[in-house]
């Protein structure tokens, strides 16, 4: 049997919200961290000049909006030190 993904997906409220609701519910207090690798990550940006087989750290805020591209969980926690972030950590 085949898996067809649009059919697999469920409906997300949240992200249907308006930029004003989601800043009502704290949506600007909330930054998720993800580790991609290099190649993604140009494509995402547009970018070409990541290292393709380069673990990055990102760092983007629970709208989406890119804050900090980073080489190490150690940069990452460095510059996140005394900001007042709620901190998801994506796998």
């Amino acid at each position: 049997m085949q898996e067809h993904p649009e059919e697999q997906q469920t409906y997300n409220p949240l992200r249907h919200l308006t930029p004003a609701q989601f800043m009502a519910l704290g949506g600007n207090a909330v930054v998720y961290v993800k580790p991609i690798l290099g190649g993604k990550l140009a494509e995402l940006m547009a970018e070409p000049d990541f290292d393709s087989d380069t673990l990055f750290q990102l760092v983007v805020s629970a709208d989406g909006t890119p804050l900090l591209i980073a080489d190490s969980t150690e940069a990452v926690a460095e510059w996140l030190a005394g900001k007042d972030f709620g901190i998801v950590a994506l796998h």
